[in-house]
């Protein structure tokens, strides 16, 4: 073997080795024995599907919920939608930005949690961090579950 072909097929062995030695764990609590679980396992007709890692519910009456928002963010396997600043065309010196982690596969009501920042516009400051009223982001999680059972009716699930 000449000294140019040794590195490239030691490597090659090298490979080989490690990519054999990637075996399943045996007795894990995955259905197909693999070293992941599946996404969106959770058993059940409230679990997701295996193309997102939460409740395809939650997350898409989440979408449908903050809408009007636009988007920086939108994690369907972590499960977090984040909103770039809005505001009101009434009310341009007050803007909004909302993140909603979806923390379950099983479309239950502690499974969403709504975060919300308000600032303020002052003509000498600038934008300023203000206080938001903790009902609002209550009423959001609210509103976004409401729309969540309507499409699991919808669905027939």
């Amino acid at each position: 073997m000449s000294q140019s072909t040794r590195p490239a097929w030691l490597i090659a062995v090298l490979c080989a080795a490690l990519v054999a030695s990637c075996g399943t764990r045996r007795g894990s609590d995955n259905d197909d024995g693999g070293i992941l679980p599946r996404l969106g396992s959770g058993g059940g007709s409230n679990s997701a599907p295996a193309d997102i890692g939460v409740n395809s519910f939650l997350w898409r009456a989440s979408l449908d919920t903050i809408d009007f928002m636009p988007l920086s963010l939108a994690d369907p396997f972590g499960g977090v939608i984040v909103t770039d600043w809005y505001a009101t065309p009434d009310n341009p010196n007050e803007r909004f930005k909302a993140t909603v982690y979806i923390l379950d596969t099983r479309l239950r009501a502690d499974g969403v949690n709504v975060s919300l920042f308000r600032q303020t516009y002052d003509e000498d400051r600038g934008w300023q961090d203000a206080p938001v009223d903790p009902g609002s982001e209550v009423q959001i999680e609210n509103a976004i579950l409401n729309r969540a059972r309507e499409l699991r009716i919808a669905t027939g699930r």
